[in-house]
């Protein structure tokens, strides 16, 4: 399911209309054509700003995470990101999931906030895919974060979970007092699995971040404590991280060894609100 009402076209920024297959823009001189894929989604990144033929998380990692998350292992994050965005005091609140990867977090503030009208955007077509084929009665593209398809001033909530950020988009798309939620991790999230892999293990950096248009409004902890009894969800949760790029084969092969693990999570909301 598309709505042209949000997601406009990404080479003229005119508004997208509905046909039978496709989504094709207003603009008379040009009428861009984006076609529609089988499970709902549509591409909406420029040819000329695809760096590659397939940019974004693999199929291993969009597979991996929904195991993962389906399990319901970070739930606690998931709740307290739909309290945050329910305790805007919005009751149709036009919410876009920036680099909403498999749908997972998106699907759940639908579920909590069933009136609002929600998209969701990753540059992974495998991602975009997999959470259009999942949550129908959600609006998603194939994007980049930096070149958003949407018009000025048009969403009400924008949510960032480990995403890229891009403050200056995030500014454009956002309406005056609209709120920005950025979930980046905490100093000690997956310290367990870091013990493993490294032989040193630090901890994230803790920034206080300000951005140009914003204004901080909160930030809001959640930690938790997961154990893993299987090897395959240990080797899941390692495959939806940056890790599983930076670890060499030793620390690989120890985690690959283990069968049970435990871990400190942590996330940190940080909530912004335009100004």
């Amino acid at each position: 399911m598309i709505n042209p009402l949000l997601f406009c076209c990404s080479v003229c920024g005119s508004k997208l209309e509905i046909t039978e297959h496709a989504l094709v823009c207003t603009n008379e001189e040009k009428q861009h054509s984006f076609d529609m894929a089988r499970q709902g989604y549509v591409h909406l990144v420029k040819p000329n700003k695809m760096h590659s033929k397939n940019p974004g998380d693999t199929k291993l990692m969009v597979d991996s995470r929904r195991e993962f998350l389906t399990a319901g292992y970070y739930d606690i994050f998931a709740d307290k990101l739909c309290e945050i965005v329910k305790n805007q005091g919005m009751e149709s609140p036009v919410i876009l999931d920036c680099g909403c990867g498999e749908g997972y977090y998106t699907g759940k503030i639908k579920e909590c906030l069933p009136n609002a009208d929600i998209s969701g955007f990753d540059i992974s077509k495998l991602a975009v895919k997999a959470a259009a084929g999942k949550y129908k009665n959600i609006n998603f593209a194939v994007s980049s974060v930096f070149d958003i398809p949407v018009p000025n001033e048009s969403v009400d909530i924008l949510t960032d979970v480990f995403s890229p950020l891009a403050e200056k988009e995030f500014l454009r798309v956002l309406k005056k007092n609209g709120v920005f939620i950025y979930a980046v991790p905490g100093e000690r999230h997956l310290w367990g699995l870091k013990e493993v892999l490294y032989e040193n293990p630090y901890e994230n950096e803790y920034k206080e971040t300000a951005y140009e248009g914003f204004e901080l409004t909160d930030r809001i902890t959640v930690k938790g404590e997961i154990r893993l009894y299987s090897n395959a969800q240990i080797m899941n949760l390692f495959s939806m991280t940056p890790y599983y790029w930076k670890t060499d084969i030793k620390g690989s092969e120890r985690l690959r060894a283990l069968n049970e693990l435990t871990t400190e999570i942590h996330f940190d909301f940080l909530v912004y609100k335009k100004i």
